[in-house]
This record gives structure tokens, sequence and C-alpha cells, in this order.
């Protein structure tokens, strides 16, 4: 018979081994494609590699996108939904899991780190809404069938003041959103605050609670003339700058 803290020792190493294996599958799975590009976009891998994109380059589950100053970026995600980076932004497609005919399989964890974004719900945010989420360094986003405007500004070296900004340059650390359809709600252990279409919000750090702000405080979304209409939306085919060539890996 064999020893009992042998045993236990196989059965952890047998669990560790299936972990590991599960983890590497996650990973690989597609979520989603760029579908329009005006920069440099790169995909860092969860094993360091860095994959330069192109348009048709596809996105996997544990990639964090990193796009560079003059870099907006459209991502069709498998579901119909669509995130678009803009300049100086960091990404993470933690998980996304969508299949058609299998509701109870669906999965939206994103971080948005730095930088901007534009978020428009697809197929699995308009049956499951409740298990899409974006994490930022200030609060959490949920949805209710939405399109938004996320952008989170890292503290500098220099703390800025952390109350309420007023519209302008210059703002303080913190997540700022913007509603343009349907309804988010921002969450963090301080608090949570619903915002509806043309609302924006502030919030300022996770001690803090999310904000109703009186006027755009100053979050542009302008897209480069370059972007061609969404296919989603009925426009012309995805095109883009001479960035769209093949894939490379950056060792």
């Amino acid at each position: 018979m064999m020893p009992l803290k042998k045993c236990t020792a196989i059965k952890a190493l047998l669990w560790l081994a299936l972990t590991c294996v599960g983890a590497h599958a996650w990973a690989g799975q597609v979520a989603g494609t760029v579908m329009q590009l005006s920069g440099p976009l790169m995909a860092k891998k969860m094993d360091g590699k860095v994959k330069i994109l192109a348009i048709k380059s596809e996105v996997e589950q544990g990639d964090t996108l990193l796009t560079e100053k003059e870099t907006y970026a459209l991502i069709k995600l498998i579901d119909n939904s669509e995130i678009t980076l803009k300049p100086n932004t960091s990404f993470v497609i933690e998980q996304f899991s969508y299949t058609a005919e299998q509701p109870d399989g669906d999965h939206a964890i994103f971080s948005l780190l730095k930088g901007g974004l534009r978020s428009v719900t697809g197929l699995l945010g308009k049956r499951n809404k409740e298990r899409f989420e974006m994490k930022t360094p200030a609060a959490t986003i949920g949805i209710r069938g939405t399109t938004f405007i996320a952008s989170y500004v890292a503290p500098s070296a220099m703390p800025l003041p952390t109350a309420a900004p007023s519209a302008g340059p210059g703002l303080a650390p913190g997540l700022y959103v913007h509603v343009l359809d349907g309804l988010i709600q921002v969450s963090n252990p301080a608090g949570a605050q619903s915002f509806a279409p043309g609302q924006f919000g502030f919030t300022p750090n996770f001690r803090q609670p999310p904000v109703l702000l009186p006027v755009n405080p100053g979050l542009p979304f302008t897209l480069p003339p370059a972007f061609l209409p969404s296919p989603s939306s009925g426009g012309a085919p995805a095109g883009g700058t001479k960035a769209a060539a093949i894939d490379c890996v950056v060792r």
C-alpha cells in the first residue's frame, strides 16, 4: 500500500500538471481579429514573446495589446463586439470565450492598464451582460448593452489632486468614462455608480467611489482619416495604412 504522504504528493503534482495544461490551452484561444489599424500594434504573449500585428491578425486570450503614440486599432471579437484602442494604450484580453450554442460558457474579462478605448457590446454582452468585466487600476466597468469610452490616466511622479476634474488638459489620474449608448456600472470597494447615455464619470482610485461629472472633462476620441467605416456598421471593408503587411515575432 502506498504511504499517505506519497499519495498526496502525487495527486498534487497531477493537479498542477493538469492546471498548467489547461492554462496553456486557454491562453492560445482566438478572441478576435484586427480589423483596422493606423500604426504599429504589438501583442505581448503570455510566454513573453512580442508579436507585431497587422490587419487580419488574430488576437488571443492572454494577449496584452500595446499601441504606439499615433496608433488606433480596431479589434473585432468573435461575438461581433468591438474594441477600438487609442494611442499609448495597454490593454489585456484576460479571458474571452463565446460560442453561439453555449451561452453558459460566455466570459469576457479585460484589463485597461493605461490609455483609452471605445467598447461596443456584441452578442455576449447582450445575452450575458453580467459576465462582462473591464478592469482598471481604479475601478471595474460592467455593462448593460452598451457603447462607451473609457480612459485611464496613470499617476505621474508628482501627485495631482484627486478631486473631480474640470474640462481641459492636464487631467488628474484616474478612470474616466463616457457612455454613448446603454448603461454602465463603475464599481470599486469604495462604492458604485451607474452612468447613462451622455453622462461622464470619474474614479480617482480604488479608495474613492466613482462620481458623475457635470461636463466632458476632455475625452476626445477622434479616429484618424485612414480608418474606414466599420464593416459591422455597413461600411466599406476594413483597410488601413501600410502597417498591414505580415505578422512577425520579436524575440
